[in-house]
């Protein structure tokens, strides 16, 4: 609580200097033959707000990262901390149960040890959380009041201010890049490590996955990765069989709703169409295992395929279609709407039919969106995992019959990732090389939406 408690001291504050910023600056303004402000009086109260609350935050970031260890300190200097082991896990889980009882996030200690530590951790906690009340309220009084000294006349406090906020907004953009940035680098690092084990050709180009090697324990571990079955499991599945459901209903739907369907009913249609988008996968996953996936191996079953299982890649892709309907249709949607009047008018004056005046004008020029609507649901398809797991099964297949149970990579990623694997074993490492392969799988398609987009986007314009 201590990071909220700062917080909320920091809004007060900042709240506080807004109002004298903007009182004073409009006592400039109401004084007799006062020359006019450089800028309105909110913009005076803005610059000062800012300018504590910066400074504060600076302070609550840097301060979450060293309060733990003042309190550590704290508590191992006591004379209770004499009484605990040298070294090792006992000692830290003992450490770890009485910082959660004092700090109120556990009502009990499990290990008897740890109840005499509760009470110097509750004494470092309160301690560095007045320390740190006490410098939150000192930044903000020192630099409030040096911003609030610069508030004349003629200060120019709203240049400053839209400078600020620019920087806030540069800042909030390079979050998103820095965070795929991170991302990029743990996967390449963790693949580094993979490949330092298992050959990257074995890995790309083996027909044979079973990372658990008591599954065959005659294969040398190299070829026991190899993720061609991965692959084809998760491009048949999710944009083979998914985007047969998807393109046409959603592209269709789109065209009715935008060309044929009345405004009163394509208020209520187009909502919801879009809950779609809004279910949690695994309702879907749930829906796949018990309705679905059931249903076609009667089917199966009742026109002579003896074999056909309850587990199946077009279970999966079927519902994964489903789910990212919304996806091609709302971008087709809004992409065919936006075409100019000029050029669906023209065309019905030149004796056009209106089937005609979609397929030869309105969809050609909408393309550009359509492509991109589907690029994102190509993405949005390979990178599904509770469907996967729940309808299609777990057997690293490598066939073309919809009716086997296959996986995928993101089920495999799950699989690695979960229980008490060694982040030293290959098994456990080649779930980040998966996931390397599906990043960059994603993001070629999306270098070849934006390509595709802008090839079209020029011819149509």
């Amino acid at each position: 609580m201590t990071q909220i408690s700062l917080l909320l001291i920091a809004l007060g504050l900042a709240l506080a200097g807004w109002l004298a910023a903007r009182a004073r600056a409009w006592s400039f303004q109401a004084a007799a033959g006062a020359p006019r402000l450089a800028a309105r009086p909110n913009y005076h109260a803005w610059y000062v707000a800012l300018w504590i609350i910066g400074p504060v935050l600076a302070f609550i970031l840097l301060w979450s990262f060293i309060e733990p260890q003042l309190v550590m300190q704290a508590v191992l200097a006591s004379p209770a901390a004499s009484e605990l082991p040298e070294f090792g896990f006992e000692r830290d889980s003992i450490l770890a149960e009485a910082r959660a009882v004092a700090a109120g996030q556990s009502s009990s200690v499990f290990n008897p040890a740890a109840q005499a530590m509760v009470g110097p951790f509750g004494e470092a906690i309160e301690k560095n959380q007045l320390i740190a009340i006490a410098i939150t309220v000192a930044i903000a009084l020192v630099a409030g009041s040096l911003a609030f000294l610069r508030v004349k006349p003629d200060f120019t406090a709203r240049t400053r201010v839209e400078k600020a906020v620019m920087a806030i907004l540069l800042v909030a953009s390079l979050v998103a890049i820095l965070t795929t940035f991170g991302i990029f680098a743990s996967l390449v690092f963790e693949t580094i490590r993979f490949f330092g084990m298992v050959s990257p050709i074995d890995f790309l180009f083996g027909t044979f996955w079973a990372p658990d090697p008591m599954s065959n324990p005659t294969n040398p571990d190299g070829s026991r990765f190899g993720a061609i079955p991965l692959f084809w499991g998760t491009i048949y599945i999710g944009a083979i069989i998914a985007m047969i459901v998807a393109i046409p209903l959603g592209l269709m739907s789109a065209i009715y709703l935008t060309q044929y369907a009345d405004p009163r009913l394509r208020a209520w249609l187009k909502p919801a169409l879009e809950i779609l988008a809004g279910v949690p996968t695994v309702v879907y996953g749930y829906f796949a295992a018990l309705t679905v996936a059931p249903a076609i191996r009667d089917a199966a079953v009742s026109i002579g395929i003896s074999n056909a299982s309850s587990e199946s890649a077009l279970a999966a892709g079927l519902v994964m279609g489903v789910m990212i309907i919304p996806f091609v249709s709302s971008m087709a949607d809004d992409s065919i709407a936006a075409v100019p009047s000029a050029m669906r008018d023209g065309s019905l004056a030149l004796g056009a039919t209106k089937s005609e005046t979609i397929k030869r004008v309105l969809v050609p020029a909408a393309l550009p969106g359509i492509v991109g609507g589907v690029m994102l649901a190509i993405s949005r398809a390979i990178g599904e995992t509770m469907i996967v797991v729940m309808a299609a099964g777990a057997a690293a297949n490598l066939s073309a019959n919809p009716l086997e149970a296959m996986t995928t990579v993101t089920f495999q990623i799950v699989a690695m990732l979960t229980g008490e694997g060694s982040f030293d074993h290959p098994a456990t490492l080649s779930a980040f090389a998966l996931g390397l392969v599906l990043f960059l799988v994603t993001l070629a398609l999306n270098f070849v939406a934006l390509r595709v987009v802008k090839r079209f986007r020029e011819a149509y314009e």
